[in-house]
């Protein structure tokens, strides 16, 4: 299943996620709903990103938790389950998507379809960089720790933030001028821009978006 989804356009992908996620949303039956889940643990799984999965789910799972509540305070407790879990669900589609699609593709297929460069290349960098921006500021908060400054949320690291912020922000306008420059001495704007890759939909690419909106109708006349 890997070489499968890694041999997708990154346009399938996509268009996939998104009527996934369309049904994931539209949905008001649990065993649907548990049966979406499964089905992703199942694709997570057998592409070799259940390990990065556990991790991801130690930051969403207690967001999933406090909405759980807030809909339990305002609804019911069946609501509160049903309503976390499809949180849960809407996440795990697209962490599944961009576990399994390089963001460069990503962008250049768009571009194929008539997206504006410009627009295509905003998205791929922030794809890209987030993860490089999570990095720099778990080693900040590192350092800060190591040097006896408290960072842990709280009232009493208020006043200790500034020592992590200041650092964070140098970083962040040091790596959008490294990203201008680059951007700059590479012609970026110019018209006639040729891809290393060529990006061409294959049959089973047309196969699956067609057998996905088959299933999506199916799923609204159902539900």
């Amino acid at each position: 299943m890997k070489k499968i989804i890694s041999a997708l356009d990154p346009r399938t992908k996509m268009t996939l996620t998104v009527f996934y996620a369309i049904i994931v949303v539209s949905t008001s039956r649990p065993g649907w709903l548990t049966t979406a889940y499964f089905c992703l643990m199942i694709v997570i799984s057998f592409t070799g990103h259940l390990k990065e999965y556990g991790k991801w789910l130690r930051l969403v799972l207690p967001m999933s938790f406090f909405f759980g509540i807030v809909i339990w305070l305002t609804v019911d407790f069946y609501a509160a389950v049903f309503a976390a879990l499809k949180l849960l669900t809407l996440t795990s589609v697209f962490f599944a998507f961009f576990t399994n699609t390089d963001p460069e593709d990503l962008a250049n297929s768009l571009v194929k379809m008539g997206v504006p460069y410009a627009i295509a290349f905003v998205m791929s960098t922030a794809l890209q960089f987030v993860p490089i921006m999570g990095r720099k500021i778990r080693n900040v908060m590192d350092a800060q720790r190591a040097r006896g400054i408290p960072l842990e949320p709280g009232w009493r690291a208020l006043r200790y933030y500034p020592a992590f912020l200041s650092p964070i922000l140098i970083q962040a306008f040091q790596l959008a001028e490294e990203l201008a420059e680059a951007m700059e001495a590479r012609g970026f704007g110019l018209p006639n821009r040729t891809f290393l890759k060529e990006y061409r939909m294959a049959a089973i690419d047309w196969i699956l978006i067609s057998l996905s909106t088959t299933l999506m109708i199916a799923a609204f006349l159902l539900i």
